[in-house]
């Protein structure tokens, strides 16, 4: 990165922070090292799911109850480090449909809306949505249900988020819905975000209500915790258009420890002090799993109503 791009990247996160109206919370040492998957995953005994951060300014944390986020597990090999180098790298397949279905009755609550936000235009249809990008090779699934959690067929997930310095694409030129793109604060006017797609695509649901991508786990960007925004359409109408996020702890370490994202250190926002998150509602972060090949699994089923 040239220091005209350094200094974009500065302008676009100071007016960030402005628009957010948050101070950032300072950066704490890191030590350099290999994420081990297993521990990172689920926390050390004891340690809580967030780094300690102030409740937000209007009360504390919030949000409905809804699926409950078991611990989660190793994979083949728990003792495996985190893989980098971005999705070339990964040599897991994608896990069969049994990572959806809970020991109970359906429970999961209809997924809400949350903002679209001011970095969306529309994007190709395409399973590896990286472009070769570095970063923590991510596996990211869906499962699509009406409220009886039967599996729903032929709908488009579409999904976007940021590269691990927190920068968006920006390549509109084939767009047929540019919706709010704020170009300058999204890409801080980078010229290979200009000219790129990154981290976004569009799958159609299979009969299992299935869709699979490949990409890499995001990077932050100040004023928010890392998130990940989907929509669900069908017959050219939005069914839902969120976002989901990633536990504080997970985040905390990958971004501190991991070789692809140490560079940029913690991030400044967690999920107590989110501009659109409630505070750390399980409805709302994925699933997390480690996979043989190091990589991480992260999986969600959403739930909409067809009425």
């Amino acid at each position: 990165m040239n220091n005209n791009d350094e200094k974009c990247q500065l302008e676009r996160r100071k007016a960030m922070k402005t628009i957010a109206s948050l101070a950032a919370v300072a950066v704490a040492p890191v030590v350099i090292g290999r994420v081990n998957a297993n521990e990172f995953l689920a926390g050390p005994p004891g340690k809580p799911d967030r780094p300690d951060r102030p409740d937000r300014p209007d009360g504390p944390p919030g949000g409905q109850s809804g699926e409950t986020a078991e611990p989660a597990e190793g994979g083949d090999n728990p003792s495996a480090d985190w893989l980098s180098g971005g999705t070339q790298a990964m040599t897991a397949g994608f896990p069969d449909d049994s990572i959806f279905t809970s020991a109970a009755a359906c429970t999961v609550a209809l997924t809400e809306e949350r903002t679209e936000g001011p970095c969306y235009f529309d994007s190709v249809y395409r399973e590896d949505i990286s472009e070769g990008l570095s970063g923590l090779p991510m596996q990211l699934c869906f499962q699509l249900t009406d409220e009886s959690c039967e599996p729903l067929a032929g709908y488009e997930i579409e999904v976007w988020h940021c590269n691990v310095e927190g920068v968006y694409s920006g390549d509109t030129s084939d767009a047929s819905d540019t919706g709010r793109f704020n170009s300058s604060y999204c890409t801080g006017d980078a010229e290979d975000a200009l000219a790129s797609q990154w981290f976004r695509g569009i799958a159609v649901t299979d009969s299992s209500g299935r869709v699979n991508f490949k990409t890499c786990f995001p990077g932050w960007y100040s004023s928010r915790v890392i998130h990940i925004h989907f929509r669900v359409r069908t017959n050219n109408s939005d069914s839902v258009v969120s976002q989901f996020g990633f536990s504080d702890y997970f985040c905390q370490n990958i971004c501190t420890t991991h070789e692809d994202y140490i560079s940029r250190g913690e991030p400044d926002t967690y999920m107590n002090n989110d501009t659109v998150f409630d505070g750390p509602d399980e409805t709302y972060m994925f699933r997390l799993q480690a996979n043989s090949d190091g990589s991480l699994l992260a999986y969600k089923r959403l739930m909409i109503s067809e009425s």
